[in-house]
């Protein structure tokens, strides 16, 4: 697929009328610094449409973006570790569920992104159990494998795997694009 168009349309923290309005949305959740705004630029070639930043969670709100006036792509604050105090972690966690679990909001696809090199952690267990609990449709990607050594890397997809059965797990490297067809097509 051609990318010809991609731009921020809006961010969200509540019920706005273009998650209603038929366009379909792919929503990239995961851990905070996981790599979600690399994996988006990656799958629309660009450097700069959604925002990355060493420092965790500084993605606040759900950031829409209009790729090909056919589809969104949701950029979704990280879960887990964010600078800030409880109560912003707590508003974080709200933000997240309500976009992620929303019950009329139909995502056509949710990324799940885990960092290959961590493995899947708690926080990204209880996701994917609250969107099993859900009925999404997930894909998961295993990010950052470029951090992997050969040998390391095959154990780690495996363990990943048997940690999201029955979940399709992409190994993925935002930094060397690998794994970026195969995204796209699941996703499309």
């Amino acid at each position: 697929m051609k990318i010809l168009s991609a731009k921020f349309i809006k961010g969200l923290v509540e019920d706005d009328e273009i998650l209603f309005d038929g366009i379909p949305q792919i929503a990239f959740l995961g851990r905070s610094n996981v790599g979600k705004s690399s994996v988006i630029n990656n799958i629309v070639q660009r450097k700069d449409l959604a925002f990355s930043s060493p420092t965790p969670g500084l993605t606040k709100i759900v950031n829409a973006f209009l790729v090909n006036n056919s589809f969104y792509l949701m950029d979704v604050p990280g879960y887990g570790f964010a600078k800030g105090s409880k109560e912003h972690r707590g508003h974080m966690a709200e933000i997240i569920d309500w976009y992620a679990l929303h019950p009329n909001i139909d995502q056509k696809k949710i990324v799940l992104i885990i960092d290959a090199k961590v493995g899947i952690t708690d926080s990204d267990r209880d996701m994917l159990r609250k969107l099993e609990d859900a009925n999404k449709n997930v894909v998961v990607v295993a990010n950052k494998i470029d951090k992997l050594k050969k040998n390391e890397l095959k154990k780690q997809i495996e363990d990943i795997e048997d940690s999201v059965h029955p979940y399709p797990v992409i190994p993925y490297s935002a930094t060397e694009k690998i794994g970026v067809s195969e995204l796209i097509k699941q996703i499309l």
